[in-house]
């Protein structure tokens, strides 16, 4: 194993998954539950997400919801993990389980959905030349099951569509500067659902390079843009002293992490995180 392998594996992706799915169907935050790694006994059988659906008649209209109905089981798999045969019976497994000893919960109300980044090329053959089941991509990395007595569906979340699932699609460690620029737009001026820390933590740690040729053209950027307005010219004039605090405020508004603007602009992490209040 590698030491970019065994980086990788200390990465937190499924606090991140959470977060990214709760982000991409931010419009139904008051009628979805989400209960992450939802213990199913007292032995260690847990559910990565289930999300119920409150009231049961409410109409998700997302493509990766639309299937829902009362009680949706959901398993995730990390960019470099992939969906198997074993994830699918332990997940469907897990699921009868669930109804089984759930008080109210009843078959009729489940839904399956398995979300991952690679393509399920050996689930998918399994589906249908073993189980007999029909597979169809009905939009873009979502790939309806039918021939089971619960609805099921695997998404492959890098084909996903990123104007209706920026969140689920960038959650990955492949991204180009474009892809990475998208998802710090989005948390910029903006209210969200709830903290996105772990995502962004995730996202910026497993695209590390890519990070850093984004941070590099920002920076360069920004100075072309402070030098066309004349602000250079005033800084030089200026305490070096201010004219790091001038860049920190700019870079605190670009939306890069503290701790790399204290890095950059050379100004002590204390006095960025009170600009940043004062924001």
């Amino acid at each position: 194993m590698t030491k970019d392998d065994v980086n990788h594996s200390k990465l937190q992706w499924h606090p991140a998954f959470l977060q990214a799915i709760q982000m991409d169907l931010i419009e139904y935050r008051d009628y979805l539950e989400f209960r992450y790694e939802y213990h199913l006994t007292s032995e260690p059988l847990r559910i990565d997400l289930l999300i119920i659906k409150k009231p049961k008649d409410i109409v998700i209209n997302k493509n990766i919801a639309r299937i829902f109905r009362t009680d949706n089981v959901v398993e995730y798999k990390s960019p470099r993990d992939y969906l198997s045969v074993r994830d699918f019976l332990k997940v469907c497994a897990y699921a009868n389980l669930y109804a089984a000893i759930t008080p109210g919960v009843d078959l009729s109300d489940l839904t399956l959905t398995f979300i991952g980044s690679r393509h399920p090329r050996k689930l998918l053959r399994y589906l249908t030349r073993t189980r007999g089941y029909t597979v169809e991509e009905t939009s873009p990395g979502i790939y309806r099951v039918t021939g089971d007595y619960l609805p099921i569906q695997i998404v492959e979340s890098r084909k996903l569509s990123e104007d209706e699932n920026l969140w689920l699609k960038s959650l990955r460690d492949d991204l180009e500067i474009r892809g990475l620029s998208a998802i710090l737009e989005q948390r910029k001026g903006k209210e969200l659902w709830n903290n996105v820390e772990a995502y962004i933590d995730v996202i910026l740690r497993a695209n590390e390079k890519t990070y850093m040729e984004a941070d590099k053209m920002w920076q360069e950027t920004l100075l072309e843009m402070l030098e066309k307005n004349g602000t250079v010219a005033r800084v030089r004039e200026e305490s070096m002293e201010k004219g790091k605090e001038i860049m920190a405020r700019n870079l605190l508004r670009m939306g890069m992490p503290v701790e790399k603007i204290a890095q950059a602009a050379e100004f002590p992490v204390e006095k960025i995180r009170s600009l940043e209040n004062s924001e």
